[in-house]
């Protein structure tokens, strides 16, 4: 529904909190509404296409000074390894969560955060 895209566009705002992610916070928002878990990573990946583009488009224009250097060629090869690459990602993730629960992207952000904090508090790393 009109709602449930208005909420989850509101969960991919969220992502502009530091150490959130956009694709988790859409997720989470499409599984809190009821979606299938296949259907809110659906959601999720075609919410991206214009974050994506839009801040390709803004790193293109800022660059182009540079690009009439360098040629384009490295620029339309990286870009259609990027594509090939990430749709197969996807796919595979979709296929993932088909069979399997999220819990495992949960687990894995819990215990790097409890990593970085650790590393934080250690004076490891500076923030």
């Amino acid at each position: 529904t009109l709602l449930d895209a208005i909420l989850i566009g509101i969960a991919q705002a969220m992502a502009l909190i530091p150490g959130s992610s956009r694709s988790g916070t859409t997720l989470t928002m499409g599984l809190f509404l009821g979606f299938t878990r296949e259907a809110a990573m659906r959601f999720s990946f075609l919410l991206s296409i214009p974050a994506i583009a839009l801040s390709g488009f803004y790193e293109l224009i800022k660059e182009r000074e540079h690009l009439a250097d360098a040629g384009f060629t490295g620029l339309i090869v990286g870009t259609v390894v990027s594509a090939v690459v990430g749709y197969a990602a996807v796919a595979g993730l979709l296929k993932f969560l088909k069979t399997n629960s999220v819990f495992v992207f949960v687990a894995y952000r819990i215990m790097l955060g409890l990593v970085i904090l650790y590393l934080l508090i250690e004076g490891i790393l500076q923030p």
